[in-house]
């Protein structure tokens, strides 16, 4: 099959977020299975110059985006079997910034979404499938079906739309997306295009492509329920019957503790106890009292409301009052910046905050760190506690979205299990189950070792996720 990405960001290239890992992750997966992949991304001026020598230009162009006519070039990179395309615009992309404060953001996308379906003819690639990921792309199903289809060259292709984050929607006022994309007055109704008296990049996304999908099959379900589903569940309901939910994997052999190049000491699942080493060097590096038998417990990630940190705020000094330290390492509000850089300074040597976005470091935590905190509001799917199972750190999780589908909470009766979880937004019940496992590593060594070995022994790679959207392309594909 002839498969063509659409997407704001793709590691290696350039990374916010989630997103960008499973676009970069799942590409050259299904082109070891023998797909035509290529990939299309914004060509930012963040993009690290070594990525950017090796790039080769192919073409340019203008795009119309109503009265205005811009250029758009295209530089082309091949990796991994998948051929990248990088559209390339100066005055939308040429900023120090991958995402604005929402000024001309419409416009931004709008052109990467019109420029994306004009390039195709330009550069003789049609693909079968077009699989849009997340708001920036969502005009892409809209436009294909509305302003395309009646084209020869574009009547047979199919739209996949994936929401990675429901919450992010690409709200904007409806003259201003007219004025660049030409979409007439029928076409802002509350069945279409208009969204409680806006435009919704999101939901032109859900209206108009052919199946919606999303990472992992809990948020698949919870986004239909009004609690999670962001004031489009009733969409999402009336679509349920082309909504899937496909469980995201890792890169493996990028988050592998046997040789992972960033941590301090690489071990497998029969050497675990050199986890110990990694413990030892991180507490050293990071300031924390150097002592092997305090547990560590590692928080990775955006520091927001949804990933939790208000339930920790709670409880913080409840969780420093145990035998414990906690390292934390992420970027975000200034209320979660501020609280952990008052605890760090409250609770020397037990507690430690780095607010930056720093890859090396983060390996380092889930290698050294005993457990791994991440008691999420909602999570659509969630790569850290994947990756924190990968080198033996026992998640400690809230059952919601792709955390209730990948961690297990430990069942001391048949000893099943990979983690600990709790069930209610509840700041108690997240330390009660905080406490159960500390109670665990300080009294059964033989359970951590054994919930270590099975997360070392868990598949997260792309291999069944690859599969399942390959079963649904088909199914589209008739």
């Amino acid at each position: 099959m002839k498969i063509l990405f659409t997407s704001s960001e793709c590691v290696p290239f350039v990374k916010t977020g989630g997103l960008a890992d499973v676009v970069g992750a799942l590409g050259p997966v299904l082109a070891k299975m023998g797909h035509d992949v290529r990939v299309m991304v914004p060509m930012y001026t963040a993009i690290d110059s070594k990525w950017q020598q090796q790039m080769e230009f192919e073409l340019n162009f203008d795009v119309q985006l109503g009265w205005r006519r811009q250029y758009c070039g295209i530089n082309t990179l091949r990796k991994d079997g998948v051929t990248y395309y990088f559209l390339d615009n100066k005055y939308y992309f040429g900023r120090p910034y991958i995402y604005g404060l929402g000024g001309d953001e419409y416009e931004r996308y709008g052109f990467f979404c019109r420029a994306a379906l004009n390039a195709l003819p330009l550069l003789d690639f049609q693909p079968d499938i077009i699989h849009a990921h997340d708001w920036q792309s969502g005009m892409i199903p809209a436009l294909l079906k509305i302003q395309y289809a009646h084209l020869p060259f574009y009547s047979k292709m199919k739209s996949m739309f994936t929401i990675h984050n429901l919450q992010y929607q690409g709200i904007f006022g409806i003259k201003e997306v007219q004025d660049v994309l030409g979409l007439g007055d029928d076409l802002f109704t509350n069945d279409k295009l208009e969204c409680f008296g806006c435009a919704n990049f999101m939901k032109a996304g859900l209206v108009y492509a052919d199946v919606i999908t999303t990472v992992s099959p809990s948020y698949a379900e919870e986004i239909t329920t009004a609690y999670y589903g962001e004031r489009l569940d009733g969409l999402i309901r009336a679509r349920h019957d082309s909504l899937y939910g496909v469980l995201n994997g890792i890169d493996v052999d990028e988050y592998n503790p046997e040789t992972d190049p960033l941590i301090y000491h690489n071990y497998t699942k029969e050497t675990i106890e050199t986890k110990q080493k990694n413990k030892m060097a991180l507490q050293k590096d990071l300031g924390l009292e150097v002592n092997p038998d305090i547990p560590l417990i590692a928080m990775v990630g955006r520091l927001s409301n949804q990933k939790g940190l208000d339930l920790v705020d709670c409880v913080l000094g409840d969780i420093m009052n145990e035998n414990v330290q906690l390292a934390v390492l992420g970027m975000g509000e200034a209320r979660y910046t501020n609280l952990f850089s008052w605890a760090e300074q409250q609770y020397r040597g037990k507690m430690a905050a780095r607010f930056a976005m720093d890859h090396a470091l983060a390996h380092r935590l889930y290698a050294g760190a005993d457990f791994f905190l991440m008691p999420s509001l909602f999570e659509p799917c969630g790569l850290s506690q994947l990756i924190s199972l990968r080198y033996g750190t026992i998640p400690i999780v809230r059952e919601t979205g792709g955390l209730r589908d990948t961690v297990l909470s430990y069942n001391k009766y048949n000893q099943e299990g990979n983690g600990f979880t709790f069930l209610n937004y509840n700041a108690h019940d997240m330390l009660n189950v905080i406490r159960r496992a500390l109670g665990y590593y300080r009294d059964q060594k033989d359970v951590i070792r054994t919930l270590q070995e099975r997360g070392m022994s868990g598949d997260y790679s792309w291999g069944h996720s690859a599969q399942d959207y390959v079963k649904i392309y088909k199914k589209m594909m008739g």
